[in-house]
């Protein structure tokens, strides 16, 4: 019984793990990146609060490759986020799951403000938080479910 025990702490170790590397990658994509400078702190920041706007001028213009960069980029590195908390912290309630990574995207989106490393967009927000329900669903489906639950 006791080796159960152990092969799931250390499972629960290594995810965790690699949840906070996946959280480092996502500062360091959105704030600490290129430009990234202390001295730039409260200067510069920028606000959009127009919804899909960009996206739509993207289209127009015929940008097919940054639409998709943009568009399923934000919804990508949050799937992530929502899978972890269903399917590895196995938090039951789905709310919870995407007001977790609301607030994370919100986290994100005022710290690219604050520190002008970025455009804070209401659409990043958006698609951010869709991504987390896409990444919750995954973690309902049966074939992940069984992830966790191996063979322990």
């Amino acid at each position: 019984m006791q080796k159960g025990i152990s092969r799931e702490r250390t499972f629960r170790i290594f995810f965790a793990i690699l949840f906070w590397i996946y959280i480092a990658i996502v500062f360091r994509i959105t704030v600490f990146r290129h430009g990234f400078d202390v001295h730039h702190f409260m200067q510069g920041g920028t606000v959009n609060l127009t919804v899909m706007k960009e996206y739509f001028t993207l289209l127009k213009e015929g940008e097919w490759i940054r639409f998709i960069y943009l568009f399923v980029g934000n919804i990508i590195w949050f799937v992530p986020f929502g899978f972890y908390l269903k399917c590895i912290r196995q938090i039951k309630k789905m709310w919870l799951i995407v007001a977790a990574g609301f607030l994370f995207s919100l986290v994100v989106e005022s710290m690219q403000y604050l520190w002008g490393t970025g455009i804070s967009e209401i659409d990043d927000l958006i698609l951010n938080t869709f991504g987390t329900f896409i990444g919750a669903m995954l973690g309902k489906v049966k074939v992940f479910q069984g992830f966790y639950r191996y063979n322990l």
